[in-house]
């Protein structure tokens, strides 16, 4: 049995009235309510942005008397009530979609793996899509109660802080986290002692202590090696995301999957279903095999019990993106458990055997693959590429029938939606939408949405996004002393009311962030243009391993900073959760340009077009389905290149000629009295209409239950002989 270290609540000093507070803040569901956030900034506005939004450390700081004054302010004790209200109801409501609709699997479990959970910017354990998504997947499992569990890393200095010096140059700078200043709880052992696991490895055992994460109805168990008894460089292994460091990277993937297999059973979880989200994780399928030897099977009985309980989604169309390990470091770590598996040597590499061009490895995603019955890529054409990418592992099937399906990715809408744009749709779109998400016929009333309403709404959430750049611009001035031309770069100088593009997202070279800047004289004409200016707005990192990830930052950066642009191209740096809120609700285009088909499926263009903001894109990845010639642009064409500057160019082509033509035009030259083009809100309108239903993680959590979760329930049931309604945590 395990406890938490008291009650949330009592680790404030709060008022009798008010001190659910203390509970609310250690559940990640105020991440996603807009009236639970603003309970925090009604107390002290200027509080809650010192702290990032951390209701925690909000508590922590804030003063008595302001706790005091509330009190006495009958709106906001109306608001904290029905905050609180809603959520004993959302905590408590056993009326879920997953209860009406699979009551007789209710007592099964889910166990969800993934080595980075993009939650809320209080917890930078998250590196980018990847996170971001197995966030958005655990808050929509919550939504829709399935029975879920959610297992990663807690990494104490997170992913890194960025800073853009004046040549352009990407700084990484370390982020120290503390524990009592976090929505995170100590699972702890009956004697109030910290739950720990362990894990062998090379001429060692690794210690790893056990956090929990509330995220609304479902718990997130995440892992930390900082422990006493750990030597220094131990206590390191789970400090950061994503080290090059192969030594290390391999330690983190054994503690991940097989010291989460581990947690879980101490914890008193049976998992039914064991979903790896990318390969990871894959070393759990080991842990798994060695306990079903233990008991008395076969390697091959215990293989055919963890295929059939298995799913593996894979992310990576890239070869290169996948974790691959030589196989003399396979040696060093696993030659202790495969005798315990009964194998050879050349058996356990079998597993994961792959040849590249510098030898053979030890392939995780191959590993996954060959543990799991369920596997799918993250978009129609991601399928596609996944089942040709990995044929090889099916020599006897033609690429088209190697068993991989897809289900495109989605984005949980409570998280990325604009809170006046929400509280428009509660005027407009029938009643109870909120919990209808993925129903296309709930939307077909935003085309009732009065042209004017949506469009003031657009334009509140532009200005927000521009006071907001602003604000961080002056800041950087005050704080770090920096040059006033990266001040202008930093977005001083945006209009709320010219038309405004954004791209945002990680700096790999796939991602073509410079490709719009190649042409730079005639984007300089379009920029510039009286009475039809265009501004650009980038953001985001480079891992800080990547140098020519690095080098895009600067190149890009360099242009944004010269005099000519006028203070219309920008860059902002630091790129988080929080930013990209303020960016896919507040510029009017998502530009997206990776070189097709590397975009495994993206996700921000979803969260754009959910406010209304219109997509600008490669024809990959989830665009490729979504775009039906009415609700956004696309760049180039719907087909393969074997020249990559052939490509490159054409995009590029392509690209500026729908800006100049189309979407230029359409923004300026069709206004009404009030500034508003008709038609760009009849796009608009169709844009929301027809990806708000199809791309939300309501539709996507719906399929994984549908099309992977309960298949694989009931095939481990057979295979298991478990029976319904077992218990499924220890008391």
């Amino acid at each position: 049995m395990y406890q938490f270290k008291g009650t949330p609540a009592n680790h404030f000093e709060l008022p009798d009235r008010i001190d659910r507070l203390g509970k609310l803040a250690y559940n990640l569901w105020w991440t996603w309510r807009p009236d639970a956030q603003r309970l925090f900034k009604w107390i002290d506005e200027y509080l809650w942005e010192e702290t990032y939004h951390n209701p925690v450390l909000f508590l922590r700081k804030v003063r008595r008397i302001d706790l005091n004054a509330v009190l006495h302010d009958r709106n906001f004790m109306a608001s904290y009530d029905e905050v609180i209200r809603d959520f004993d109801h959302y905590m408590e409501n056993s009326d879920s979609w997953f209860h009406n609709t699979y009551a007789s699997h209710e007592n099964r479990l889910i166990a969800y793996f993934s080595t980075e959970f993009g939650l809320h910017e209080t917890l930078p354990i998250y590196a980018g899509g990847l996170g971001v998504l197995s966030g958005d997947h655990a808050k929509e499992a919550s939504d829709l109660g399935l029975p879920f569990v959610g297992v990663g890393f807690f990494y104490t200095r997170g992913y890194f802080s960025q800073h853009i010096t004046d040549d352009g140059w990407q700084q990484a700078n370390e982020v120290h986290m503390s524990f009592e200043d976090l929505p995170v709880l100590p699972v702890l052992e009956e004697d109030e002692s910290p739950m720990t696991v362990s894990v062998e490895l090379p001429g060692r055992t690794v210690l790893a202590r056990i956090w929990e994460v509330q995220v609304g109805r479902i718990p997130l168990y995440l892992l930390d090696s900082n422990v006493e008894g750990n030597s220094e460089s131990d206590r390191r292994l789970t400090a950061r995301l994503y080290s090059s460091d192969l030594d290390l990277r391999i330690s983190q993937e054994i503690i991940l999957g097989i010291g989460g297999v581990r947690a879980l059973e101490q914890l008193g979880f049976d998992p039914d279903v064991w979903h790896m989200n990318e390969g990871h994780s894959a070393f759990l399928s080991l842990e798994r095999a060695r306990k079903f030897v233990t008991e008395g099977k076969t390697f091959v009985q215990a293989v055919e019990l963890i295929r059939n309980s298995t799913v593996f989604t894979t992310h990576t169309p890239v070869p290169a993106g996948n974790d691959e390990f030589p196989l003399w470091l396979i040696d060093k770590y696993f030659s202790e458990m495969w005798p315990s598996l009964g194998l050879e040597r050349e058996a356990f590499i079998d597993l994961a055997r792959h040849q590249v061009s510098w030898g053979e490895t030890f392939s995780m995603p191959v590993l996954a693959i060959r543990m799991a019955e369920a596997i799918n890529g993250v978009s129609e054409l991601h399928g596609q590429v996944a089942r040709r990418m990995w044929q090889f592992l099916w020599p006897e099937k033609k690429v088209q029938e190697v068993p991989i399906t897809h289900i495109t990715n989605g984005v949980h809408t409570g998280t990325w939606l604009a809170r006046r744009m929400g509280v428009l749709y509660d005027e407009h779109l029938p009643s109870g939408w909120r919990t209808q998400l993925d129903d296309p016929d709930i939307w077909e009333d935003v085309l009732q949405i009065p042209d004017e309403a949506l469009w003031d709404v657009r334009l509140h959430l532009k200005r927000k996004l521009v006071a907001y750049m602003r604000e961080r611009a002056r800041q950087q001035w005050l704080n770090d002393s920096i040059h006033p031309v990266q001040v202008v770069a930093a977005g001083s100088l945006i209009d709320p009311y010219m038309l405004t593009i954004g791209f945002a997202r990680r700096f790999a070279t796939y991602k073509r962030a410079g490709l719009i800047l190649q042409d730079f004289d005639r984007l300089l004409e379009m920029v510039n243009k009286p009475n039809r200016p265009v501004q650009i707005i980038f953001a985001g990192k480079a891992h800080p391993a990547d140098e020519p990830g690095k080098l895009l930052i600067q190149e890009v950066y360099r242009k944004v900073k010269k005099a000519e642009t006028g203070g219309r191209l920008v860059f902002l740096e630091d790129y988080d959760m929080n930013l990209a809120r303020y960016l896919v609700q507040g510029v009017d285009v998502w530009l997206n340009t990776p070189r097709r088909p590397n975009e495994a499926s993206g996700t921000s263009g979803q969260k754009a077009a959910l406010n209304g903001v219109l997509n600008f894109s490669i024809l990959d990845g989830w665009w490729r389905e979504g775009y039906n010639g009415k609700n956004g642009w696309a760049i180039g064409q719907d087909k393969e290149y074997d020249d990559p500057n052939l490509q490159d160019a054409e995009d590029l082509s392509s690209m500026y000629d729908i800006l100049e033509k189309e979407i230029i035009p359409m923004y300026y030259d069709q206004l009404t009295g009030d500034n508003m083009s008709v038609e760009w809100v009849r796009k608009i309108k169709e844009c929301i209409r027809t990806l708000a239903p199809r791309f939300s993680m309501s539709r996507m959590v719906k399929e994984y239950t549908e099309s992977l979760y309960i298949p694989v329930m009931e095939t481990a049931e057979k295979a298991q002989g478990k029976k319904k309604g077992s218990v499924k945590q220890k008391s």
